[in-house]
């Protein structure tokens, strides 16, 4: 190629065009950011509503619909779901992965206030949004600890001083205290001394209100002076409201503490959070879905010095559960690995050759491709993550291929005596060809992938990418540089070495009894074409059983030393209750000797909507100090054996990921959603579908966002005694609420923060639902009325929580996958246990979150696969001018997943989507041995070679370019098959698939295509199909020594 010969004659010119390479690649690298995985987040924003006091089912009804109907207006929607509970609802908007977050963060805003005036009039806000997915954990936790100082001062400080410091770092979308201990002034009346003093709830609550009211009163102007005029505020301390007077009864005052315990208390008594068993202040971050983890927890971290200062000394600060620890240590671990390759490619080079001197050539291309490659991902917005990291260890076994094809063809010719300079001319034009059909052929198998939509097209963009820009750069360098440095580097001497040394004979004398047997065993081939024609055909029909046989997965379960357990009791359980049964399951997981710490949660929060559901957080020691190196796994089957003996609490352990799809949390790793417009029928069928996957194998740790056992009293309101008593439904609603619920009646501000006055009835009257019996309600007459004159109650049952999903009411199953079962087997058997349990016509059932995203996959591989095939065969047909030498090239495919597959059957490793990437990769590596075969054949035959010869020929010429470039890529993908390091988990299946598919195409693909050449050449000659050797050529030059003689090769 003419560019080959430019950069040979002017080194100079070839010199610092690799060097502003090297420089721009250098300082790409220093701003590419770290993280676990590439950047595919789906847009998401949660929008979140609250009517203390109102039903789950008022909450779906009156606030969840109305919003839905209206968000589904808006463009970009891909999924809505909503959650209701006591009092409160949140709604999920999943957006399409083109959505920009922030222009849909305005239509949602817009959204909203156009659903406002649907909304119930008492809502105590407008409801309010964020940019976060409520289904992602925490990145980052941090533990305020005391052994003297009051919780309620130390939430003090985490709530004025750290959380709004934390909210306006970048990347950040929520803070959340856990545990929060607030100060609150809480009232707590008597019943019996409220109606002996004719007293009624609702003047209680507007006596205190007018009090702890704060408002203008003006000001008083003279000629000379302005007087501001100020009430003294009320205090938030239980002291300051205790002697208000509330009424005035016989001429006498009656006060606040007359009538009800008056407490310094806190906002919510129903949050507790420990660290280790001890009262914790947990204070949780959490990312925006755009936004870099390792990024946002560092900032998080530059910010913990300056809170250890302000701290009293008695309160100590911690961090917790950092989940850029292991993000840090998998890619640490993958840059090591990428060295490790570097240099068992290197020293594969060096055996084949034998020469420090040739080998420097090559190797220098390796560093080079890698280098500049970060110029491109930088470019592109890359990070350095497991992904991107994974595809430049895989190109150190290929970005070196380019050069040795070249180096070896300009060193056969200065063993045949050429001058080093004529060599590198002649020999870099002669495969200049061939190296642009294997690099752009390379390239090709991923325009599929860069293709390819939804999360799994956006998880690999990146590799296919990058993996593709050092590929294209590495077959740049093998045309400029090596040729260069070949034709100043090399001479006779280095070529030919007077006396080798022991290890390089050892070497030769491998090297050539390898040749000598392939020549031998190729020509027994070309014999008994039929027999390896019908081989070709037997590895296609074994790759079908085998990719049937093979156990079928989505993503490997990464090892980020993080578990969560999720705990659930039933729906009726009291707040005391269920905190002793948590303890009990947090005291369990705290004996287990790969535990470091835990942290434990029980409070109504996005990520536990109710009370009867807690969560743990656990902590464990790296895998390098568990005991026998347990994997994640292998701690979770643990856990669940040990907490399943914790009675009246159900445990949940799931491995955390950094790979998190779907906006619908719960307890287990994968959900199936069930949506019908009858709702009655709906619970019906997923509480029988429920039952039956609990007793199917392979289905664990199964549970639902489906509670009916929730106690409800339902009241039924006389609208004809309202009317006969003067009793507006208004003040029967609220009495009860004043009564019943957590009530703020008032807000007293301060300057560093506001406190709560709340009023409800005195917990020793709340003992059973008998109690209403006691409530009175005034009427407009201004008679006590007894609320049993007004209404009639009975008791019944509920869900305690409604989930709805597109509009409709909806129950999503959460389940966990057995010991040895596969989501794969788990989607089949989904699919049977349905129809065992007859579900209802009308009920639709589909995967959601990850099952979703593994069965859609799952069905696109097949096409993803052919897709890689047909771009590759038109790529080739392209080149080669030839609709029949594609199929030459791509004969050696099915032989490589083959290897791939029985390799994973073997190791017992799914076929997840990581290992189809490996099998589209191989598709890629396996044809250049063929390329290299068929273009010498081709150019044999346009000189009048007869196929036979042309084909042996091209076979024992080439033997050792493709050994050299095959033992090169094979132990390039070596260290990621071993499995070595943080986060190999997720890089082995890949280096599993490679390696088997190589060493499998390897043997075969080296007597298959000669026989599949030969074959096609008959069939080509009577059907006339194109060839390119078939077209007009020049002249064979005299000077470039092109003969019809048979060409020496290595094996002769």
């Amino acid at each position: 190629m003419k560019i080959s010969e430019l950069c040979i004659r002017r080194p100079v010119l070839t010199t610092l065009l690799m060097a502003s390479i090297a420089l721009a690649g250098l300082f790409a690298y220093g701003q590419l950011p770290i993280a676990a995985i590439p950047r595919i987040d789906v847009p998401t924003i949660t929008v979140s509503a609250r009517l203390p006091g109102a039903s789950p089912d008022t909450m779906a009804v009156s606030v969840a619909a109305p919003l839905e109907r209206q968000f589904a207006t808006i463009a970009g929607i891909a999924n809505i779901t909503s959650s209701s509970v006591e009092g409160a609802t949140s709604v999920t908007l999943e957006f399409s992965l083109e959505r920009n977050i922030d222009a849909a963060a305005l239509d949602v805003q817009s959204a909203i206030s156009v659903a406002a005036q649907r909304l119930p009039k008492d809502l105590e806000a407008p409801p309010s949004f964020r940019k976060v997915n409520p289904a992602d954990s925490p990145v980052i936790f941090l533990a305020l600890t005391s052994d003297t100082t009051p919780s309620s001062q130390i939430n003090e400080f985490a709530e004025t001083v750290m959380l709004p410091r934390l909210s306006t770092l970048p990347g950040v979308a929520e803070v959340v205290i856990n545990g929060a201990q607030k100060r609150a002034v809480r009232i707590r009346y008597d019943f019996d001394a409220l109606a002996t003093r004719g007293i009624s709830v609702e003047e209680l609550r507007a006596a205190v209100s007018v009090i702890a009211g704060v408002g203008p009163i003006g000001s008083i102007r003279t000629d000379r002076q302005v007087y501001v005029l100020e009430t003294k505020s009320a205090q938030p301390n239980a002291a300051y409201f205790k002697p208000i007077v509330i009424a005035w009864r016989n001429g006498a005052p009656v006060r606040l503490q007359d009538v009800a315990e008056v407490a310094d208390s806190v906002e919510d008594e129903e949050a507790y959070a420990e660290f280790n068993g001890q009262r914790s202040i947990i204070v949780s971050v959490r990312r925006q879905p755009d936004a870099n983890t390792v990024a946002v927890t560092d900032a998080v971290r530059s910010m913990v010095p300056r809170f250890q200062a302000d701290l009293p000394p008695t309160v100590q600060l911690r961090i917790l559960s950092d989940r850029s620890e292991s993000i840090r240590d998998s890619v640490h671990d993958v840059e090591v690995t990428l060295i490790i390759t570097a240099i068992l490619v290197v020293l594969v080079i060096l055996a084949f050759l034998r020469n420090w001197r040739a080998t420097i050539i090559p190797a220098f291309a390796l560093p080079l491709s890698i280098i500049g490659t970060f110029a491109g991902m930088a470019y592109f917005g890359f990070s350095l993550d497991n992904v991107t990291l994974l595809a430049l260890t895989l190109a150190l076994g290929f970005v070196v291929d380019d050069a040795i094809i070249v180096l070896e063809n300009i060193v056969r010719y200065i063993e045949e005596g050429m001058a080093p300079f004529e060599a590198a001319i002649k020999g870099s034009k002669e495969i200049g060809f061939t190296v642009l059909s294997i690099t752009l052929s390379l390239v090709a198998v991923f325009i599929p992938i860069l293709l390819m939509g939804g999360v799994v097209g956006r998880f690999f963009f990146s590799f296919a990418v990058t993996i593709s820009m050092a590929i294209l750069l590495s077959g740049f360098i093998a045309l400029t540089m090596t040729p260069m440095l070949c034709a100043r580097m090399l001479n006779h001497n280095s070529v030919h070495q007077d006396k080798p040394n022991i290890l390089s004979r050892i070497f030769e004398a491998g090297y050539d009894a390898m040749a000598k047997g392939y020549r031998v065993t190729l020509d027994w081939s070309l014999r008994h074409r039929n027999l390896m024609l019908l081989l070709t055909v037997g590895t296609m029909v074994a790759t079908v059983w085998a990719f049937a046989t093979v156990k079928k997965g989505f993503m490997p379960t990464e090892d980020t030393s993080i578990i969560i357990v999720r705990t659930e009791a039933q729906p009726d359980v009291s707040f005391p209750a269920m905190l002793e049964r948590q303890r009990q399951v947090a005291a369990a997981v705290l004996t287990d000797p790969d535990v470091l710490y835990i942290n434990s949660n029980v409070a109504r929060t996005t990520f536990n909507p109710t009370i009867n559901r807690g969560s743990i957080f656990v902590q464990l020691k790296p895998r390098a100090e568990r005991d026998g190196g347990a994997s994640i796994t292998d701690v979770q089957h643990r856990l669940r054996r040990k907490l399943a003996s914790v009675v009246g609490i159900r445990a949940f352990p799931v491995p955390l990921q950094n790979l998190r799809i779907g906006s619908r949390g719960g307890a287990s790793a994968y959900q199936y959603t069930l949506t019908g417009v009858n709702r009655d029928e709906l619970y019906e069928g997923a509480g029988r579908l429920i039952e039956r996957l609990k007793v199917t194998p392979g289905f664990t740790d199964v549970t639902s966002d489906l509670e009916l056992g929730a106690r409800q009293v339902k009241i039924d309101v006389d609208r004809d005694a309202l009317a006969r008593y003067g009793v507006s439904m208004e003040m029967l609603r609220s009495t009860l609420y004043s009564t019943f619920g957590t009530r703020k009646i008032a807000t007293v501000f301060t300057p560093a923060n506001d406190y709560w006055v709340i009023v409800e009835a005195s917990k020793a009257h709340l003992l059973d639902p008998s109690v209403l019996s006691r409530v009175y309600v005034r009427s407009s007459t201004g008679q006590l009325v007894r609320f049993d004159a007004l209404a009639q109650v009975t008791l019944g049952s509920g869900p305690i929580a409604v989930a709805r999903q597109s509009q409709l009411p909806a129950v999503t199953v959460t389940f966990n996958l057995g010991p040895g079962f596969t989501l794969g087997e788990a989607v089949t058997r989904m699919a049977q246990v349905e129809r065992d349990v007859n579900m209802p016509a009308g009920i639709l059932g589909q995967f959601a979150g990850t099952a979703q995203v593994f069965q859609d996959s799952f069905r696109n591989q097949p096409i993803l696969i052919l897709a890689a095939v047909l771009t590759i065969y038109i790529v080739l047909g392209i080149l080669y001018e030839s609709f029949v030498h594609p199929i030459t090239i791509l004969s050696g495919l099915p032989s490589a997943s083959l290897g791939a597959l029985l390799t994973l059957i073997l190791f017992d490793v799914e076929l997840t989507i990581i290992a189809m990437i490996g099998i589209i990769l191989l598709i890629g590596i396996v044809k250049k041995n063929a390329i290299m075969m068929i273009d010498f054949a081709i150019e044999a035959r346009s000189r009048g070679m007869e196929p036979r010869e042309a084909i042996r020929q091209a076979c024992l010429l080439r033997f050792r370019p493709i050994m050299m470039t095959t033992m090169a890529a094979l132990f390039g993908v070596l260290p990621i098959a071993v499995g070595w390091g943080a986060g190999a988990e997720l890089r082995q299946p890949l280096g599993l698939v490679v390696v088997g598919g190589l060493a499998v195409s390897q043997l075969l693909t080296l007597y298959i295509t000669p026989a599949v050449y030969l074959l096609l050449e008959q069939v080509g000659t009577k059907l006339g199909a194109g060839r390119r050797e078939a077209m007009p050529v020049e002249a064979p030059d005299e000077a470039d020594g092109k003969s019809l003689a048979p060409v020496r090769t290595a094996a002769e």
